[in-house]
């Protein structure tokens, strides 16, 4: 009995001990596994039953003033590729070139990078991304080929306002216009996450991938503009028409709310498509309106006589004898016509631009009050808008200037100034002598809706006293209504402003190209209470005509009136009156159609209706016809009859109505 319990405990000792062995070698393995070999098989379970993703809201939306998009963005599948996990690179490209659109050896190319990560598409459209997809599934490359979500920006009114928005590059950042100047504003945000996910690569969970796909950031804000795009829009077809009758470098137009410094519409011809921005010169993307300097020309002179008035060196009534040129500091300065006006008073000096009253003007001011208001009206340095590129302009240090720096400045000339700075200055005019802030953002929202900032009217200073100004505005309508810029004028409203014509300055700034001007209009209507600020500038015009009050003010006259159509602005007086006593337009219709062989020097005046503006300029310039134009739309009409034989170069209008 005692040598079978003695075998008994043996065997219990025995078998305890091998218990306790295997505890101990559990404890070990279990040690081993967690605290030696942890993170590395964490790591390789992760990948074995979920996906790193990297999830990315959106960027924001920028809207108009009035909640229609201007710039959009969607989610969208980019391609890569994990080079290391490939395991025959020529069969991967061969599959795969034809479902992207692109060639073997550019895939090649991105397997030869090397490493864990190269992207192979971008942005993909989705019939592509359902192909790859399909790929990846049949030829099992779920080890090399993966998809990323990307945010694609579109822009639904292509050409629109595209120097203002500007456009997105690759890696959804802004590179010009809005887009750059609120870059992190309207940046999505990209967030890493982990998903749990099946055999085939499919999260187990829906609501997560649901979240996935819809996820919206916070930073990613919507930013709502001062622009109208219905002003922005006529405005636009308004520059195609000067490009077309003026065949200028370019053509470029501000509209702003004086009472607010609200951008309604800004524009520049040449524009470009921002879809497809990098199918045009660089160029062509910068905004002329806060980007381009030029000499103003006697667009400035609106600004010079409010100085005077204010000082009172002059008055309205003042007597000016007008030789015809003055000599100041040895050089010449004469009117625009080269003509004398004789005795004229302080208004006609302004009424018809007389550069020989003006430089008497600036001398009489003097050096430091001159450069003084004219910093004061916002000359010579940014206005602060949300745009990139502004530029500053030029204006004289006083302590630097000569008598014929006085006498050239008076007349705008010398300086430099940006578009947005002179519709700036005309609108503190319009505002009863206060300059305004010019803003083109007027509120942000955040992602949820909420608001961030709204932004509005903002006071920089009173620049001359509300008599003076006053006083200015009737100089300035009076230039309209029989002076220079009367070809801006519409019937039954009462618009004040100024022309301007300008010799371009050489690039090196040696002096003055021949033949080389910049024509100009700016100006407000109505007078009694300013709705409007409008300004054009025609850089250039190639036709031989460069008077602004020639091929400036007629284009500003058209935006001015449609734009009081499209605002409900009521007349001023009688818009009726005088319409009994207008022109028939001329028709110019010959005996009979030429049919005969057509001799040298001779063309036959095509047939131009039903067709656009543009076609109809094109066609005119093609026949050797010189161009002319009224109404807008397509033609319906023109003063030359179809089939007649005419000289080349002869003029010929041709008149359009909306369709």
């Amino acid at each position: 009995m005692k040598l079978e319990q003695h075998n008994v405990q043996q065997r219990v000792a025995f078998l305890a001990a091998i218990m306790l062995g295997c505890v101990i070698l559990l404890i070990f393995r279990y040690g081993w596994l967690q605290l030696v070999q942890g993170n590395s098989l964490g790591e390789r379970m992760k990948a074995q039953v979920g996906q790193d993703y990297a999830i990315q809201s959106p960027r924001g939306a920028i809207l108009d003033r009035n909640g229609r998009e201007l710039a959009v963005s969607t989610m969208t599948k980019s391609l890569y590729i994990d080079p290391s996990h490939v395991e025959n690179p020529q069969e991967v490209a061969a599959n795969l070139a034809p479902l992207i659109g692109k060639s073997e050896q550019e895939i090649l190319d991105d397997i030869a990078v090397g490493g864990g990560f190269v992207w192979v598409k971008r942005r993909m459209e989705q019939a592509e991304y359902e192909a790859v997809r399909q790929l990846i599934r049949e030829k099992n490359y779920v080890s090399c080929l993966n998809f990323r979500d990307e945010a694609k920006r579109y822009y639904p009114n292509d050409v629109l306002a595209a120097n203002v928005i500007g456009f997105v590059g690759t890696d959804d950042k802004g590179l010009d216009g809005v887009e750059q100047a609120l870059d992190k504003m309207l940046k999505g945000e990209v967030k890493e996450t982990y998903l749990t996910t099946d055999r085939q690569d499919r999260p187990i969970l829906d609501s997560i991938f649901s979240s996935r796909r819809r996820y919206a950031g916070d930073a990613c804000k919507t930013i709502e503009l001062t622009i109208d795009s219905s002003i922005q829009f006529i405005v636009e077809q308004e520059l195609d028409r000067a490009i077309a009758e003026n065949n200028p470098k370019a053509v470029t137009c501000v509209v702003m709310d004086p009472k607010t410094g609200e951008v309604l519409a800004m524009a520049s011809r040449p524009s470009y498509n921002p879809n497809r921005f990098w199918d045009y010169n660089p160029e062509i993307w910068k905004n002329r309106a806060v980007s381009f300097i030029y000499e103003p020309g006697s667009t400035f002179k609106s600004v010079v006589a409010g100085a005077a008035l204010q000082e009172k060196v002059v008055t309205p009534n003042q007597v000016f004898v007008d030789p015809g040129y003055v000599m100041v500091s040895g050089r010449r300065i004469q009117n625009w016509n080269g003509e004398s006006f004789g005795t004229v008073t302080f208004t006609d000096v302004v009424k018809q631009s007389l550069n020989t009253g003006f430089a008497q003007v600036g001398l009489r001011l003097g050096a430091d009050r001159l450069m003084s208001y004219a910093k004061n009206f916002g000359f010579g340095e940014p206005t602060g808008i949300d745009l990139p590129g502004e530029e500053s302009g030029i204006l004289f240090n006083p302590e630097d200037m000569r008598e014929s720096d006085m006498a050239t400045s008076a007349i705008g000339q010398s300086i430099a100034v940006t578009p947005l700075q002179l519709v700036t200055a005309m609108s503190a005019i319009a505002n009863d002598g206060v300059l305004l802030k010019p803003h083109i953002v007027k509120s942000i929202r955040n992602a949820d809706g909420s608001m961030y900032e709204e932004r509005g009217k903002k006071e920089v200073r009173r620049v001359i006293d509300s008599a003076t100004d006053k006083t200015l505005m009737g100089l300035l309508e009076q230039v309209v209504a029989s002076g220079g810029g009367s070809k801006a004028a519409v019937r039954g409203y009462r618009i004040a402003g100024k022309t301007g014509t300008a010799q371009k300055i050489r690039e090196d700034g040696s002096g003055y190209m021949d033949g080389r001007y910049i024509a100009s209009f700016c100006g407000f209507a109505p007078v009694e209470d300013p709705k409007l600020t409008v300004l054009v500038m025609i850089d250039d015009p190639g036709t031989g005509n460069f008077y602004g009050g020639q091929i400036a003010a007629p284009v500003a006259g058209r935006i001015f009136a449609q734009l009081m159509r499209y605002m409900h602005i009521e007349p001023s007086s009688d818009p009726f009156a005088g319409m009994e006593a207008e022109e028939k337009k001329p028709q110019h219709k010959p005996a009979r159609l030429y049919t005969g062989e057509i001799p040298d020097g001779k063309i036959l005046v095509p047939d131009f209706s039903g067709k656009s503006l543009r076609e109809a300029a094109g066609l005119a310039a093609d026949r050797g016809l010189s161009f002319q134009s009224e109404g807008s739309g397509y033609a319906v009409g023109q003063s030359i009859e179809m089939n007649t034989l005419v000289d080349k170069g002869t003029s010929i209008t041709v008149y359009f109505k909306p369709s």
